[in-house]
């Protein structure tokens, strides 16, 4: 294993951590209840709150994508160069999302998981591979300019 990929895969690894425990805590004390509470099934109707003018809707949405961006961006510079990139990115990114919004409400019977939050958790680990496939060609950019650079100072 290369040292990008050791890289990339301790970020992974430590974003994901980080992720867990804003979502999913608290585990540990949760285990002695996890089946002493009825499960409650995802909220299927997409955007409800929004459309219903809820408060805090839109900062649930933005702070729902901003929490996958990252995600999206890592898995991306994991995977760069690789077919289907993108849909991978988006396939991950869905399984995380989903793995998060149905165990919340297993673990804590005053938690539930929205189909909302899946979508724009997918979206929002879709827009980090754009996101990195622009760093990347900024960064190509520039160290091309300092290598001519470099060159002609020569």
């Amino acid at each position: 294993m290369g040292k990008r990929v050791f890289v990339l895969n301790t970020l992974l690894y430590f974003y994901n951590v980080v992720v867990f425990f804003f979502t999913l805590m608290p585990i540990i004390s949760a285990l002695p209840r996890i089946f002493d509470h009825p499960y409650t099934m995802m909220h299927m109707i997409p955007f409800d709150d929004l459309s219903l003018g809820r408060g805090g809707a839109v900062v649930q949405l933005i702070l729902n994508m901003a929490l996958t961006i990252p995600f999206g961006f890592l898995l991306s510079a994991r995977i760069d160069e690789k077919r289907f990139a993108f849909l991978k990115t988006v396939g991950y990114t869905v399984c995380l999302s989903l793995f998060i919004e149905l165990l919340q409400p297993l673990l804590d019977g005053f938690r539930s998981s929205d189909i909302t939050d899946v979508i724009i958790n997918t979206v929002g680990g879709a827009l980090g591979f754009p996101i990195y496939k622009s760093i990347k060609a900024l960064y190509r950019n520039y160290a091309t300019r300092i290598e001519k650079n470099n060159e002609s100072q020569r």
